[in-house]
């Protein structure tokens, strides 16, 4: 394990390359003991960081909770980031590319809760009670750490490659849509580059959300009415360049879309 001044030391390094918009070389590559729990220490050194320059926590995300991200990015468990109110994008907008560095795209279910959710024992049903309505969304992956070679601890240093997402379409009660159905084409330049399933996330989009309430209770911490949760990618992600459009047609629940400049 890392000491705090190692731990506030990465978390600064980490805080120049998002403000600078660079990347930095494998943590674990100059870090040879750090642990997943060093990687969350680093994340909320973070966050604090964040926070104290004005940014306003609004959300998290969840990663790595489909068999289909597991095996893009050969990790086998989930993981988490904060989500920052100028990370939130209304469906339709124009996307500076140069904000982003190593630019992807997964398709997701935003789930945003109207009641707190505390782990250790949270469950589907109180996920599904505590949830005013999902909402499709992307998820724009946002990597400040060289790619090659990264470890689940790298990603979760780096907010868990959190860049910002895009909310669009139509929201919907969980009672009104089996959410284990939804499914999504996703094109770049008007061809479909991925298409999914949302139940390839744990099984249901919302054992997702019972993760997060449940690894959060380790960590001291929960989730607050009116968070918006994005529950984990069903598609691969999908790299972007600059001038691309990306459009995710979710069928009956609408569409989101943003441009890449």
């Amino acid at each position: 394990m890392l000491d705090q001044s190692r731990i506030a030391a990465i978390a600064d390094e980490l805080f120049a390359a998002d403000r600078d918009r660079t990347t930095v070389p494998l943590l674990t590559a100059r870090n040879a003991d750090m642990i997943v729990e060093d990687a969350y220490a680093v994340q909320s050194e973070w966050a604090k960081r964040r926070q104290d320059a004005g940014a306003r926590l609004v959300g998290r995300k969840i990663g790595l909770t489909s068999k289909v991200m597991q095996v893009a990015t050969g990790i086998t468990e989930p993981d988490y980031g904060v989500i920052f109110d100028d990370m939130v994008i209304e469906s339709g907008a124009t996307v500076q590319f140069d904000r982003f560095s190593n630019v992807r795209i997964e398709v997701e279910l935003a789930f945003v809760l109207d009641k707190p959710l505390s782990g250790p024992n949270t469950t589907i049903f109180d996920v599904l009670d505590a949830t005013a309505y999902v909402v499709p969304a992307l998820e724009i992956l946002n990597s400040h750490i060289e790619m090659q070679g990264r470890t689940i601890v790298d990603t979760i240093s780096d907010n868990a490659a959190m860049g910002a997402m895009v909310l669009g379409g139509r929201p919907v009660k969980v009672d009104e849509v089996d959410l284990r159905w939804i499914s999504a084409l996703l094109y770049r330049n008007q061809t479909i580059e991925e298409s999914g399933v949302a139940a390839a996330v744990l099984g249901n989009p919302a054992m997702g959300v019972a993760w997060l309430a449940n690894k959060l209770a380790q960590h001291g911490q929960s989730l607050g009415a009116g968070e918006i949760i994005l529950a984990g990618s069903f598609t691969r992600p999908m790299w972007v360049e600059r001038g691309d459009t990306v459009h995710a047609d979710y069928r009956d629940l609408g569409s989101v879309t943003c441009r890449f400049e």
